[in-house]
């Protein structure tokens, strides 16, 4: 493997870590996002890092551009050629409502409507022609869309998921039309039922497409003339990486593809230190990211709404996103309530503390007052934080509406920010069916530490288990992702008396679809390795049961056998009368990189004596306590602390409650025993 870089680029940092396997050392870097151009940010980090970029071998990158794009609405002008009859399905949805009381809110469509336009043609759910294709239709509404200066073009019919051939042949009169790459077909991204979701992930792509493509060929096009060699790598939602070249035909897979490898990477962690169960939080400057990993593996999930009516359809890892990070703003909202986010500073201007021109109070400016944060070392600032601006803004803006000094707001906001994070946590986990605590907390992201503590006591959570290097956590996913490609085909038949040689058929073209894309990434890799997923369900239900294939070959009576079992223990339930159906076979193929040493974060010997650098001030359970601070660069293996102390490192900060005692393992992460007696935050 040699040299690895990976490269996370957030809302508010962008991360760096440099390992090299050869010779075990390895190397971090931390400036601030560029959201004018996030490529300089990139290529800052690159040179910060001080490795030639002939010298990386493996160069792997994890973007949030595809994800704020759709949630800013500032994506690409994409047009939309559809069914007769069915333009307007993006704005229907599922007849919700953007708030469960009154009738206040609004929805913006990705694609506005005069760019969604109807071409005559029919497909029924069987995949039998019940109207033939309009090829003039077709030429016409491109050749509108082309005069309105629509960017992308997405050609979605009805039920083309079960027979793509008006799809594939409108698609082609586009390709020959249009004026740039950007043309793709629905069923070129997923041949799965579900028109409005399918329709959805279709206008996401198209959305997104040339933005994400475009800054990544800038990325490319830079490394390629500092010398680097070899293709940059762009990590996917469902925890895996593709190539560049790949990226415009594959654009929807790039969306939360950099919190995806902070939990693939939090997986792997946990996996060496000994626990097979984590729930991981990662905690930025925007937003909060929530993820479960289960025996070791993060949980996938074939569907996520990445905002009010804007589901994404593809297989990602299962994260519930909550706006609050270390930059979000707290306010009184108009009820004289307390709100923190969702909102955020970003990187600039960014939170008071950073003193980039920020007048605004967030949860980072909270923790520099309340001695969290150590004022004098600011991450991206070569100044100190402004504590006397920070006490201003913090009694003006919060603590006079509410008659609380600046302390009581501070500790106020931290307050709220905790109930927010543990509220995320407790949605994909209870409401899921999984009890906190039996799981360890694994916070990461520049700002997951600071609050780790709070949110297990909070939920009764035993340990927290905090990784060497927290905020560079979704950089190390990148590095130790595998090339991974994921194809899903509905089915929708009765399980009894189906055709397994369709089913097989269906299985061998997944797979041969994946192994093309891997020879045509030119990647290199160990082994590929293949497998199947199918998904079930009883005929008159909507939700589906996921289940792995057992052995080599494809036994419809075990897969049978096991989805009843799968669906015993999820509702407790046995449906004997009912139709059980195949809804969808899944095919994963996985071309497997060599595995990262993780005791590469291996401690030295030494006390911990060495690794303190003084005492300060700090504020828990509504008192100032004199806490002890340390090096986490210095802290030996083995190394014990109690709280009240702070662990400090250029990536993040660690606030060890009173009650609180921790070991530092062999490979360097923190492993804290929370004692479940109530403190403060």
């Amino acid at each position: 493997m040699s040299v690895s870089v990976g490269v996370d680029v957030g809302g508010t940092f962008t991360d760096f870590l440099m390992l090299d396997s050869a010779t075990g050392r390895f190397a971090t870097a931390k400036v601030p996002t560029t959201v004018d151009d996030r490529s300089r940010g990139f290529l800052q980090g690159i040179d910060e890092l001080g490795v030639p970029a002939d010298a990386i071998d493996w160069l792997v990158h994890g973007t949030t551009a595809g994800t704020n794009a759709v949630l800013e609405r500032k994506g690409a002008r994409a047009g939309l050629i559809t069914t007769r009859g069915f333009r307007d399905v993006l704005e229907l949805g599922r007849r919700t409502r953007p708030n469960a009381y009154g009738l206040s809110g609004n929805f913006k469509p990705l694609i506005e409507r005069r760019l969604r336009l109807e071409a005559t043609e029919r497909m029924d759910a069987q995949g039998r022609v019940v109207t033939p294709l309009s090829e003039s239709d077709v030429r016409a509404a491109v050749q509108q869309l082309i005069d309105e200066g629509a960017e992308s073009l997405v050609i979605h019919f009805l039920h083309s998921y079960v027979n793509d051939e008006h799809e594939a042949a409108a698609v082609r009169i586009a390709r020959e039309m249009w004026p740039n790459e950007h043309v793709i077909a629905g069923h070129e991204i997923v041949r799965e039922m579900r028109e409005f979701e399918r329709g959805s992930t279709a206008a996401i792509h198209a959305s997104i497409s040339p933005i994400v493509s475009q800054y990544i060929q800038r990325v490319a096009s830079s490394l390629k003339d500092k010398g680097f060699r070899n293709e940059l790598l762009v990590m996917q939602a469902n925890g895996g990486m593709m190539s560049s070249a790949l990226v415009a035909s594959h654009a929807a897979h790039t969306v939360m593809s950099g919190p995806a490898g902070g939990v693939l990477a939090s997986a792997e962690i946990a996996k060496a230190a000994g626990f097979a169960n984590i729930i991981t939080g990662d905690m930025g400057g925007t937003s909060f990211d929530v993820a479960l990993v289960v025996d070791g593996k993060p949980v996938i999930t074939a569907e996520k709404d990445l905002a009010y009516a804007v589901p994404i359809r593809i297989p990602m890892i299962d994260m519930h996103t909550v706006g609050a990070g270390g930059g979000s703003l707290a306010h009184i909202d108009k009820a004289g309530m307390l709100r923190v986010g969702p909102e955020s500073a970003g990187s600039f201007p960014g939170p008071i503390g950073y003193d980039r021109g920020g007048e605004r109070v967030t949860i980072t400016d909270a923790n520099f007052f309340l001695g969290r944060l150590n004022p004098g070392s600011v991450t991206g600032s070569s100044k100190p934080a402004p504590i006397a601006r920070i006490e201003a803004a913090l009694s003006e803006q919060i603590g006079k509406p509410l008659g609380l000094d600046a302390t009581a707001a501070a500790s106020a906001i931290i307050d709220v920010a905790i109930a927010e994070l543990a509220g995320a946590i407790r949605l994909i986990s209870i409401e899921k069916g999984h009890d906190p605590r039996d799981f360890a907390l694994m916070p990461f992201g520049g700002a997951g530490p600071l609050h780790a503590i709070a949110i297990a006591r909070e939920l009764g959570i035993p340990r927290v288990l905090v990784p060497r290097f927290p905020g560079l956590t979704s950089a190390l996913g990148c590095v130790l992702a595998d090339v991974r490609h994921d194809f899903v085909q509905t089915v929708n038949l009765p399980m009894r008396g189906i055709d397994g040689n369709a089913v097989v058929a269906i299985m061998r073209q997944q797979a041969a679809d994946g192994r093309a894309l891997l020879a045509e990434e030119s990647v290199d890799v160990g082994q590929v390795d293949v497998v199947h997923e199918f998904d079930l369900l009883f005929k008159g239900q909507s939700h589906v049961l996921r289940v792995e294939m057992k052995g080599e070959a494809f036994d419809a009576d075990a897969v049978l056998g096991e989805f009843v079992r799968a669906y015993k223990q999820r509702f407790d339930l046995e449906l004997p009368e009912m139709v059980p159906v195949l809804a969808n076979v899944r095919t994963t193929v996985i071309g497997k990189r060599e595995k990262v040493d993780l005791s590469i974060f291996r401690p030295s010997e030494g006390t911990l004596a060495s690794a303190e650098t003084g005492t300060r001030d700090v504020y828990f359970d509504g008192e100032w306590r004199k806490a002890r601070i340390y090096d986490r660069d210095s802290l030996p293996l083995g190394a014990a602390i109690e709280g009240p102390a702070i662990v400090e490192q250029s990536d993040s900060t660690l606030v060890l409650d009173p009650g609180t005692t921790s070991r530092v393992d062999e490979y360097g992460n923190i492993v804290v025993a929370i004692d479940q007696t109530p403190a403060a935050n």
